[in-house]
């Protein structure tokens, strides 16, 4: 008896699951645009706030330039997120590059406090992620996605 019942009802059910399935699709992409949209505001905000305070200082420095090109990669990474879906991961190695850079830039200009050990380390790690960037284009090229 059971078997004709869930028979009868086979085709409700698959259409409630097509239904559920469709609305938290929905749900779940409204959430992911929405969420995307917020965090490209919040760095043209904080570029923003940053490029008024180099104006109101009357000038820039490199580390002001080096965080201002963060802030054009984070965009960048955002912006291709909106358009393919994909994190690219490239470009969040860059981010990092630039932020180590922008910290090597500190620890050598701060003449009073300098410690080699620390240059040395932040040295080592934009060598290790310019290896992971070769890494990653030599696996693309040679295994692309689809």
């Amino acid at each position: 008896m059971e078997n004709k019942n869930t028979n009868f009802l086979q085709p409700l059910i698959n259409f409630i699951e097509i239904i559920a399935g469709n609305f938290g699709t929905l749900l779940v992409k409204t959430f992911h645009y929405f969420a995307l949209f917020l965090i490209g505001a919040a760095i043209v905000w904080a570029a923003s706030v940053e490029f008024l305070g180099m104006m109101g200082k009357g000038s820039a420095s490199i580390e002001d330039i080096l965080l201002l090109f963060i802030y054009l990669e984070l965009g960048a990474v955002v912006g291709i997120y909106f358009q393919t879906n994909h994190m690219p991961v490239r470009f969040l190695i860059y981010v990092a590059i630039t932020a180590l850079t922008r910290l090597l830039l500190e620890l050598v200009f701060d003449w009073h406090n300098i410690a080699y050990v620390n240059i040395i380390i932040v040295c080592g790690g934009i060598l290790l992620l310019a290896a992971s960037i070769l890494v990653l284009r030599y696996a693309s090229y040679h295994y692309p996605s689809k």
